[in-house]
């Protein structure tokens, strides 16, 4: 699962990760992080919030000019039926300007689904990037990338 999210490219397509998703999540999944109050159930809800990261990340990646790499490396663990993994999302504006995002993740296996996804450890190196770091060629699109740039849904 991790060599197919490494593998995806979020400047072509949003939906091969929601696809990656759909394929090894379970119905039931519960997904938290060292941040949340609540946790979020079902399937349906999850999804809707990776799509709300998803989505402004593709737009900026390819209508903005954002480069966008992720990595992932595993961490060991004690339990065979979960997994522990360390992720870094360096984004890289036309300008050069980087903001790198790591975190950890701890899911937890049912019959090679995942029913349960944790994220820790979140930590952000360099500022977020602003609109000057994003290369947008039509009239009006600087408004729509600003509000992209303050949704609250935004890691």
């Amino acid at each position: 699962m991790n060599g197919a999210i490494v593998a995806a490219d979020i400047s072509q397509s949003f939906e091969e990760y929601l696809e990656i998703f759909d394929h090894f999540y379970a119905e039931d999944i519960e997904g938290t992080t060292d941040t949340m109050k609540e946790p979020v159930h079902g399937k349906a809800a999850v999804r809707t919030r990776l799509a709300g990261f998803l989505i402004p990340l593709h737009v900026f990646a390819e209508i903005g000019g954002v480069s966008v790499s992720i990595q992932s490396r595993p961490i060991r663990g004690d339990r065979a039926d979960e997994t522990h993994s360390a992720w870094t999302l360096q984004l890289r504006g036309v300008t050069g300007a980087t903001c790198t995002v790591t975190w950890c993740s701890r899911r937890r296996l049912r019959l090679g689904r995942v029913f349960s996804e944790h994220h820790y450890d979140h930590r952000r190196v360099g500022e977020p990037l602003t609109l000057s770091d994003l290369r947008f060629s039509c009239d009006g699109m600087e408004g729509d990338a600003q509000q992209g740039l303050q949704s609250p849904n935004r890691p």
